[in-house]
């Protein structure tokens, strides 16, 4: 199985299965000395795992990381930082039951065809469990780049969305509450209706809304390795992502050039920001923006027709510990693959600059 390595200075690679012994990665490309700081890539962890609300997974993971090498004294040393989580909980025989039926949506069909055999337990590789590793990766990247801010939030879910820009809305009480949404009035809304939706054995898709500040001009190749396209890759090959969007995304197609474009102020900033802080593929020094959308968790608890390894009809229904509503605990997941883009090219720029 290839692709399991992201970045090219900065680069992570990842293994494990969701109900398989551990989850975890190597970091290679990380310069030496760096000061880790253990407990803010735990708190990423626990803002991750699942259990810790009444609107997510019940699944009980402590998900505590042990680093293996690459940290020595506190200090990276330069070396590959390997690292894993164990998996405590796991929980095979909820999925016996579809040891050769092909769930609706999933990754079963696909894997059979590629690979020829798959690991039914949740998923395997293609669990969300699997980000675990991002988030690691991740945590140790925003590290390397303290200077940077990033803010990741659910702006919407279902038909439910954050009426103000993001420039209105207090970052620090996106962890406030359950659903991490910063204005509290949509967030009780959101809460109330992803737990209705529970009830009804469904599930609900929305959107995570990131923004990246203190982003320094420059980073950013301007053909194929465009700023905007890796973090498009980077959001994209998160689990149950469907869209990515940044600055004035699909409504700038239906504005005018005069409209849209951003006037220059003297000092190089702009009046607007519908570029989103990107332009030519390299980074402007204006806030960067962007959208992830995610669809609704495929594993429902209602009877779905579907067919079997065979290709027979069948009919299955869920069970086991889902999400109802998966942006929650996608968050975290957003803001580390954007702190791994931005630690690559950062890297990579100081090459130029050296």
């Amino acid at each position: 199985m290839a692709g399991n390595t992201f970045g090219k200075l900065f680069r992570l690679t990842t293994f494990g299965e969701s109900h398989g012994a551990a989850i975890g990665g190597v970091i290679d490309g990380c310069p030496p000395g760096l000061i880790v700081d253990m407990d803010a890539v735990q708190r990423d962890l626990d803002r991750r795992k699942p259990g810790q609300s009444a609107i997510v997974s019940q699944r009980k993971e402590n998900d505590g990381v042990q680093f293996l090498s690459g940290i020595f004294e506190g200090k990276t040393t330069g070396a590959p930082i390997g690292f894993v989580v164990n998996n405590t909980n796991q929980k095979p025989e909820d999925y016996s039951h579809i040891k050769d039926v092909y769930r609706p949506s999933h990754a079963d069909y696909t894997y059979d065809k590629k690979y020829g055999i798959r690991d039914y337990r949740g998923g395997g590789r293609s669990s969300a469990r699997e980000t675990i590793s991002r988030v690691v990766g991740g945590a140790i990247a925003k590290q390397l780049m303290p200077d940077v801010k990033i803010n990741a939030f659910v702006s919407s879910v279902g038909e439910i969305f954050i009426d103000k820009p993001y420039q209105a809305l207090d970052f620090s009480l996106t962890e406030s509450n359950a659903v991490r949404c910063p204005d509290l009035a949509t967030a009780k809304k959101m809460e109330d209706y992803i737990k209705e939706i529970r009830k009804e054995g469904d599930t609900v898709g929305g959107t995570i809304t990131c923004v990246l500040q203190n982003v320094p001009a420059g980073l950013g190749e301007p053909v194929f390795d465009k700023l905007h396209a890796e973090l498009g890759k980077a959001m994209l090959s998160i689990n149950a992502v469907k869209g990515f969007e940044y600055g004035s995304g699909f409504c700038g197609a239906k504005m005018k050039g005069s409209e849209h474009n951003d006037l220059f102020n003297p000092d190089g900033t702009t009046n607007s920001n519908l570029s989103g802080g990107i332009q030519g593929g390299i980074s402007n020094g204006m806030d960067i923006y962007f959208r992830v959308a995610f669809k609704p968790v495929a594993t429902i608890m209602q009877q779905q027709q579907t067919i079997d390894a065979h290709g027979k009809e069948v009919t299955m229904q869920g069970k086991g510990r889902h999400d109802p509503c998966v942006v929650p605990r996608a968050v975290p997941i957003v803001e580390a693959m954007a702190a791994l883009v931005l630690a690559d090219f950062l890297l990579q720029n100081k090459i130029y600059q050296d």
